[in-house]
């Protein structure tokens, strides 16, 4: 396919060069224990915190965060999500996409946060 994009043929030394291409970019993979680390640092909660049942809004935004940045950083299904989240359903993730993409539209604080952490997680 690359070839045919680019319009040249397939040689040993292209071949490698689209294949360090891809290694590299997956070199760098974000992990979901990676993200709850970084965001519970940021909201000043513990990473237990993230895996509770608490539901002060202290503990849930950050949560929130937290799983809407697995979702769009990591390749991980929602209910992968949830259960590292202390085991929560596949909707609860989705709430928590849609409630963090809400927040971010609404309040730019909130939008800064976010996005900071993203570019930290990101590298």
């Amino acid at each position: 396919a690359h070839a045919q994009l680019v319009g040249s043929d397939i040689t040993p030394e292209t071949t490698q060069e689209v294949l360090h291409d891809l290694l590299r970019a997956n070199d760098r993979r974000v992990t979901i224990e990676e993200i709850q680390k970084r965001v519970a640092a940021h909201f000043n909660i513990r990473v237990s915190d993230m895996h509770s049942a608490r539901r002060a809004r202290s503990v849930a935004r950050p949560r929130q965060v937290a799983m809407y940045l697995a979702q769009q950083l990591t390749a991980r299904s929602l209910p992968e999500i949830g259960r590292k989240f202390g085991g929560r359903d596949h909707t609860t993730v989705m709430h928590a996409v849609k409630k963090a993409e809400e927040l971010s539209e609404h309040d730019s604080s909130f939008a800064e946060d976010v996005e900071l952490l993203r570019r930290m997680l990101e590298g």
